[in-house]
């Protein structure tokens, strides 16, 4: 859409730009002094928070924090077992789907059961990682996840940001029906830990959404009672 230019030459008032300059002063004093003598309003949703008294949005860390919002997702982990091993069968689709490059794993398999694979090396480097959740997505076996609502802690040293399969395995362990070390079973599974983890499977989702993962926090469904939930306190 063509619009037109004012191409008049500046009159006098604008010349002399004092008044521009006072009026900027004006601005900047009176949010001084709005914010030096009214306090920042503590409430977590930004788009709630009362502007007339005080635009302070500096935190105070680490003396106050602000809570993580319901969609974050957080570091990774690798989901376990009921019997402590890692749910990842080393099919390198979670690598092959991330777009940072950040995942190196190593397959091996179990001694006992030559069908089955698992990652004798799983690498991730959080400096990289641009925590897209592609990763989870990709994953068949639901064996990582990110729903631990924890950001990277800081570091001194590059390396410490590098987190191998043992610092990543935790968290509670998930079992499926169909899970295939409990359809046809495993030598290295006592036959009472078998029927035990049996008995926990739970059936895999059905639903093609994110509650497929299971991941706390991060459903569509959840957001949206969250977003109703507010909208209904604001009337």
């Amino acid at each position: 859409m063509a619009y037109n230019v004012d191409n008049r030459p500046p009159d006098l008032r604008e010349q002399m730009y004092f008044p521009e300059i006072i009026r900027g002063i004006g601005i900047a004093a009176r949010h001084f002094f709005k914010n030096l003598f009214w306090s920042r309003d503590a409430n977590p949703d930004v788009l709630a928070r009362d502007r007339r008294y005080s635009e302070v949005a500096t935190v105070q860390y680490p003396d106050e924090r602000i809570p993580y919002p319901p969609g974050y997702r957080g570091l990774h982990r690798l989901v376990p077992r009921e019997d402590g091993r890692p749910r990842c069968v080393a099919c390198y689709m979670c690598a092959t789907a991330c777009p940072a490059q950040c995942i190196y794993i190593e397959a091996g398999e179990y001694p006992d059961d030559p069908i089955e694979k698992y990652p004798t090396k799983f690498v991730i480097d959080e400096l990289r990682c641009v925590v897209c959740g592609f990763c989870v997505e990709a994953c068949p076996k639901d064996a990582i996840r990110m729903d631990s609502g924890e950001h990277a802690p800081p570091s001194y040293e590059r390396g410490a940001q590098i987190w191998d399969e043992k610092r990543l395995l935790r968290g509670p362990p998930v079992s499926y029906e169909y899970d295939p070390w409990l359809r046809r079973g495993s030598p290295s599974i006592p036959a009472e830990k078998l029927a035990e983890m049996r008995a926990r499977a739970r059936p895999f989702p059905a639903v093609a959404t994110d509650e497929a993962s299971q991941t706390p926090g991060f459903s569509v469904r959840a957001l949206a009672q969250e977003a109703r939930e507010r909208a209904a306190r604001s009337r």
